[in-house]
């Protein structure tokens, strides 16, 4: 039994991540990504991951999916725009200024983490923490390695989901005939 949902679960991870990365729609895209998130979460059950599978669910099949087809429905990705007219012609002067900006708060989070002793955690602390309350243990340990150890890696992947929202929108957007995309290279000037 643990061997067929392996497969089942390893196909659904196998056929979402090439479907995400074949798919030319956008949504058909995302839609490939839930079914590989989804997979992943099968994954962590026959594993007895219960909590992380939880979260794979509705944090990310949930919530950032429902974020990028949110973003890919609001900008309409059927329609045309002229990228040389801007809304505002402050806004990439300012995005650059935040950006650096967020660039330099976060290097100044990992130096000041770098010197930052770690929380010191008695063992009779733990044990007497799982023997009063075991199903929380495992969330609490799990707690205090990601925002322990892993911190950084944690926040370099909330970084990666925002270049990801960033990174749709450029490239939903659609030049008309003769302009140039939004990429370099691209567009319909013959």
């Amino acid at each position: 039994m643990e061997l067929f949902v392996f497969l089942v679960a390893g196909a659904m991870v196998l056929g979402g991540g090439v479907g995400v990365v074949v798919r030319s729609h956008p949504v058909h895209a995302a839609l490939s990504l839930i079914l590989t998130l989804f997979g992943v979460a099968v994954l962590f059950v026959a594993q007895e991951a219960h909590f992380l599978a939880a979260v794979q669910v509705i944090v990310y099949a949930g919530a950032i999916v429902v974020l990028f087809l949110f973003v890919i429905m609001l900008l309409g990705v059927d329609n045309t725009e002229n990228l040389r007219i801007e809304p505002l012609k402050i806004q990439r002067p300012v995005a650059a200024v935040i950006g650096a900006g967020l660039v330099a708060l976060l290097g100044m989070a990992i130096i000041a983490s770098r010197d930052a002793k770690p929380p010191v955690v008695i063992p009779s602390e733990a044990v007497r923490d799982a023997a009063l309350d075991p199903h929380n243990s495992n969330i609490k340990a799990l707690a205090r390695d990601v925002f322990g150890q892993h911190v950084l890696a944690f926040e370099l992947t909330s970084v990666l989901l925002v270049i990801a929202v960033v990174a749709t929108v450029m490239l939903a957007r659609k030049p008309k005939p003769g302009e140039i995309g939004p990429l370099v290279g691209e567009g319909g000037a013959s």
